[in-house]
């Protein structure tokens, strides 16, 4: 089965939803219910990582999250994430299938009590799934890119991305949480990034929530489109 955590968005209109399902893990309650179902031809279950009352980034239960889709008997989990491109030749409304990330400022783990490393890294095998789909469905994509997580609630000051963009090609808040726990407990991760803003001071126009918030919501049929070809394919 497929899982699929988004972010503020309700799942696809295609998506025939068979149960919505309210999950306990021993991390707490995740960030939303469950919804499960067909999408594409393949089962899968859908997920909002920011619920339906707009949780922020940084008190997002990314555990319980993840508990609940390896409970669903989930193997494969996709990422839907928005984020800001690092790179004026990565302008909004583009795509960027990440092939690494970088997180040295909050890492959180299932293993809080005893050692157990894992070497991150994104599932390359769902990568290219994500690659040849966004191609197929004739998306502007990039193929690779590295994500870096910051924080949040706030956005970077020019300072931070200035130093951010000498390592990375994109940024957001949620990802790099998401991918190490996939891989702590067995489940292949790869993410989808919507890129919905220039980070601040990468041009001269002002940066404002409201702007990223429409831009996201123009990306969102190109991300269904995207999803759609993964799944039936």
């Amino acid at each position: 089965m497929i899982g699929i955590i988004a972010g503020w968005s309700a799942p696809p209109a295609e998506m025939e939803i068979a149960e919505t399902r309210e999950m306990e893990t021993p991390f707490g309650a995740p960030s939303d219910h469950c919804a499960i179902g067909r999408l594409g031809g393949k089962e899968v279950v859908f997920l909002r990582r920011h619920g339906t009352e707009g949780i922020p980034p940084h008190r997002i239960n990314h555990r319980a999250n993840v508990y609940a889709l390896k409970k669903l008997t989930v193997t494969e989990v996709i990422g839907i994430n928005s984020v800001g491109s690092l790179s004026e030749n990565v302008p909004p409304g583009h795509i960027v299938i990440p092939h690494d990330y970088c997180s040295p400022w909050a890492i959180i783990t299932f293993y809080e009590h005893h050692v157990v490393h894992i070497t991150p890294a994104l599932d390359a095998a769902l990568r290219e799934k994500l690659i040849q789909a966004a191609a197929r469905a004739n998306v502007a994509h990039e193929t690779e890119g590295v994500y870096i997580q910051t924080t949040g609630p706030r956005l970077e000051t020019k300072a931070e991305i200035a130093l951010l963009k000498n390592f990375g090609l994109v940024v957001g808040m949620t990802m790099a949480h998401e991918a190490t726990l996939c891989q702590e407990v067995g489940l292949a991760y790869a993410s989808i990034c919507s890129v919905d803003n220039y980070c601040h001071g990468i041009i001269e126009a002002p940066l404002t929530e409201k702007e990223i918030a429409r831009k996201a919501q123009e990306n969102a049929a190109t991300i269904r489109r995207i999803l759609l070809r993964v799944l039936e394919e």
